[in-house]
């Protein structure tokens, strides 16, 4: 272990609420990379000359090597420090944006997708990894609960941003928007920002597989990060299908897919404020009213299908299943954090990337089993979440029954 050097930059004290602020704007970079270009989806698609499912493997791609980046980057973070590791991400991040804006090779998009991913995990955990140095007790607490409320503020603009970027400027200018807003913060972060990490530490890999073997011996923690993947794979598959419904099936503009995905964000944080203000209740009662609304309005979604088929209906149906998944993920990761106290951040680290890989697979697989033709085959898509969510929020419960009869036990 060492301590921080004088060379290192640190925080001004007069600077240090621009640096929060900072954090803060950064932590929905997620939701950014990814729901900006949603509503260009189809045009990609069109120009490039490829099929919708190389396009939508795009967000995969992103998926796949942003969760992979969780697992890993807070280790190096705690070896090499916040600042810097933030700072050339940005940097990165901004030139793979650039990258993807000037070229129509849809296999040197899928490089920088990696790239994409890889960095926007580094930028996120830093910043997360922030508040927790600078930060304790009570005051920690209130920053800690704005998370996934300030997070929701990606999947919510991004698309409504990203349908006038395209309706106006095309497909491109989505990612010269991620490059700019990049390459921004990045010169702000210079400015104002600094070195968090008061002490930095051996990286040592043993010692930290050792954890995650642990972890994922546990049961119900695993099938608890399934529960995170197939909740937020509703929202994922949508975003990979309803622009292609929208702008295709329904013919509408992707202004107005822009429109939808914005209100279904929304959705999605209704449901995670319902999930905060219920939490005192009985955790696995709550889930299975939950997940049996969400069973009734898929089965009803199906069947108003033989009467009515427009954007409305569309949106109404997928609204309701949103905020069942909102609140299914906002329930499931406060029950896997709360697994590992003692290893609340590696667990934090592993439950976000493992969710992640386990979207990227499962709703790629799901959109080619069920390709984004019509509403129908969402509404099929989503039934076959739904009854994944049941069985394993069945398993689950049955496994908590068990450890809490042996603690009896013994």
């Amino acid at each position: 272990m060492m301590t921080i050097t004088s060379k290192t930059k640190e925080i001004k004290e007069q600077h240090q609420g621009i640096a929060t602020l900072l954090a803060f704007a950064l932590l929905p970079l997620s939701g950014f990379a990814t729901d900006i270009y949603i509503p260009s989806l189809p045009t990609m698609a069109g120009e490039m000359q490829v099929s919708s499912i190389q396009v939508q493997l795009t967000l995969s791609i992103f998926l796949i090597s942003y969760g992979i980046s969780q697992l890993f980057i807070g280790s190096v973070l705690d070896s090499f420090g916040r600042y810097k590791v933030c700072l050339v991400s940005l940097l990165i991040f901004a030139a793979a944006s650039f990258v993807i804006a000037v070229t129509h090779n849809i296999y040197l998009i899928y490089v920088m997708r990696v790239i994409h991913g890889l960095t926007v995990g580094a930028i996120v955990v830093a910043k997360r990894a922030y508040f927790v140095d600078l930060f304790t007790g009570d005051k920690l607490k209130h920053y800690l609960s704005l998370f996934s409320i300030i997070w929701s503020t990606g999947p919510i603009v991004a698309p409504f941003v990203g349908g006038y970027l395209q309706t106006a400027l095309g497909w491109e200018s989505n990612f010269y928007f991620l490059a700019g807003f990049a390459l921004v913060f990045a010169i702000l972060e210079l400015i104002y920002s600094g070195e968090t990490l008061v002490h930095f530490t051996e990286f040592r890999l043993r010692k930290i597989v050792d954890i995650y073997v642990n972890m994922i011996k546990t049961a119900s923690f695993t099938l608890g990060i399934v529960m995170l993947g197939l909740a937020y794979c509703m929202v994922m598959v949508y975003n990979m299908t309803g622009p292609f419904i929208i702008e295709h099936h329904l013919q509408l503009t992707p202004v107005v897919a822009g429109y939808s995905s914005l209100v279904l964000g929304f959705a999605w944080m209704v449901g995670g404020f319902i999930g905060k203000a219920t939490i005192n209740k009985p955790f696995f009662r709550r889930l299975v009213i939950n997940v049996a609304m969400q069973l009734v309005f898929v089965i009803l979604m199906i069947i108003s299908l033989q009467f009515i088929t427009n954007l409305y209906s569309l949106i109404f149906f997928a609204f309701i299943i949103h905020v069942g998944a909102g609140y299914t993920f906002n329930n499931y990761f406060t029950f896997c954090l709360g697994k590992f106290p003692k290893n609340a951040g590696i667990a934090g680290g592993l439950t976000g990337g493992i969710t992640y890989v386990i979207v990227s697979f499962l709703s790629y697989g799901i959109v080619n089993v069920v390709p984004a033709k019509d509403e129908r085959n969402l509404s099929y898509s989503y039934l076959i979440m739904i009854l994944l969510s049941i069985i394993v929020m069945f398993v689950i419960f049955k496994m908590n029954q068990k450890e809490e009869k042996n603690k009896s036990l013994s």
